[in-house]
């Protein structure tokens, strides 16, 4: 995705530190490396293991009728057991977890994906909420004028005290439609800085977004092949058969190699010699062979597993049809979002270029007697709607335009062409530990991955880039508005 060059700080800079310290991100890929783990542990029930064991008894009491019943007896065993067939269980378990990794990292995707469009909607309001306090800023500043020009008229007989009381009324809404757009300016920015993890600085508007769809029907054929939520459900189903497998396999006979080696010894409690016999105070014993388990009754118990595992994948392809339902859903909903804000752009600049004409002919038509002060405040209320409108606009077709690519699958980070961002990549994970059999391996204690935002100040609502050319509206401070100059009884 081509982004605009680095100046201030681009839409680019915001998904790149959204992609390294987003709390939601990082924790999904702690996520995937749990996922990652059972597949050793899948593994681990077709290894050989070993085991030792030992213990040490103290008679309290001895029976008379055995002098060789021993005072003190100390027991070790050490016992290697192979497992040669377990039905089809382990194998079957190996593809079910291998086959949730793969479920794993089509989530972890879609959890990038809806990240992005988080940090898209979050850098996308705060642009909309500053162009919208510039614009009341204006109309404040606007309205300011008008009431002193409506005073001054006042004084010199131009007006009557109903206008005066009309522009007094005006200035006071935009004051408080300032405040509230203050506020959500500041809530905004507090929502980005949440996202993103810093806050929002001279934001650039966004580049135009590529590879958009010619229609709907396109956008879903795109959307079913590679959209990572659908991609997850279908692997999801896919692990169920297996698990299907696993629980037949607890009806059919297993088989081990064991080989156990023991050793005793008295701790010198028993005699030497006992009956002319000399008694050994110690031993060892090995013992090999192979050990058949063949189950002929569990109590309904591997019948009722199989029928368990059958009605967990009933419900895996039902959620897999529900998840493909709410794809088509978002990806039409998202296009239908997309066009219907481009619609409403175009219609709104042609307004909001309507709308500066006729406040100037309402200005030039009140300085000579044909319009009254109530005119002009309608023709500028109307101006600010329509650019309010149509800054609102511009914001919902990009961020419903960024959702289309993210339903689609292509908004992704290895989509978003993140320069000088090392990819995560979650098979380099599993590939580390899915043959490790150690017993005592492990990586430590976790440190925090995604920054707090603690240290971070509170926002206000300062606005300091220059508006929009289109919606920057003058102040009209002409001798004719503020002094009544060309009005009839000037004349």
């Amino acid at each position: 995705m081509p982004l605009a060059p680095v100046s201030a700080e681009t839409l680019r800079e915001a998904l790149a530190k959204a992609y390294a310290n987003n709390p939601t991100l990082t924790a999904q890929r702690a996520a995937q490396r749990a996922t990652d783990e059972n597949v050793p542990i899948a593994r681990s029930n077709g290894l050989p293991s070993l085991a030792a064991s030992g213990t040490a008894t103290e008679n309290a009491i001895q029976a008379n009728n055995n002098f060789l019943n021993p005072e003190r007896l100390a027991n070790s065993q050490l016992q290697l057991s192979v497992p040669l067939y377990q039905g089809g269980a382990v194998r079957n378990a190996v593809r079910a977890a291998e086959t949730r990794v793969e479920s794993g990292q089509a989530t972890l995707r879609n959890t990038e994906a809806n990240t992005f469009v988080n940090v898209v909607a979050a850098y996308m309001n705060v642009i909309r909420d500053e162009a919208i306090v510039g614009l009341n800023q204006q109309n404040v500043r606007v309205l300011d004028v008008n009431l002193n020009a409506s005073r001054d008229r006042f004084q010199v007989g131009d007006l009557t005290r109903t206008d005066v009381a009309q522009s007094e009324a005006r200035l006071a809404l935009a004051r408080a439609q300032l405040q509230s757009a203050e506020a959500q300016l500041i809530s905004s920015r507090e929502n980005y800085i949440a996202v993103v993890g810093a806050p929002p600085v001279a934001l650039e508007q966004p580049p135009a977004l590529p590879n958009l769809p010619a229609s709907p029907a396109a956008a879903v054929d795109t959307a079913l092949d590679r959209n990572p939520q659908l991609l997850a459900a279908r692997k999801a189903a896919d692990a169920t058969r297996f698990d299907i497998d696993v629980a037949r396999a607890g009806r059919r006979p297993r088989v081990a190699a064991v080989t156990t080696g023991t050793y005793f010894n008295y701790l010198g409690s028993v005699p030497a010699v006992a009956n002319g016999q000399r008694v050994p105070g110690s031993g060892t014993a090995v013992t090999t062979g192979l050990q058949l388990s063949l189950p002929l009754f569990q109590g309904g118990a591997p019948a009722a597993r199989v029928r368990q595992a059958e009605a967990g994948r009933s419900q895996a392809i039902e959620q897999l049809t529900g998840a493909e339902r709410a794809v088509i859903s978002q990806t039409r909903s998202a296009y239908a979002i997309w066009q219907s804000a481009q619609q409403v752009i175009a219609s709104s600049e042609t307004a909001v270029n309507a709308n500066k004409l006729s406040l100037e002919g309402v200005r030039a038509e009140n300085s000579v007697g044909t319009r009254t002060i109530l005119d002009i405040l309608n023709a500028e209320q109307e101006l600010l709607n329509s650019q309010v409108t149509l800054v609102t606009a511009r914001r919902d077709a990009y961020v419903a335009g960024f959702a289309l690519l993210a339903a689609m699958g292509n908004a992704e980070a290895r989509d978003l062409n993140l320069e000088g961002t090392t990819l995560y990549d979650p098979t380099t994970n599993y590939k580390r530990v899915r043959r490790r059999f150690n017993d005592f391996g492990d990586d430590g204690e976790p440190e925090p991955l995604a920054t707090s935002t603690r240290a971070t100040p509170a926002q206000t609502a300062t606005v300091s880039g220059p508006l929009d050319p289109m919606l920057d509206t003058d102040v009209d401070r002409s001798p004719g508005l503020t002094t009544g100059a060309s009005s009839p009884n000037r004349q």
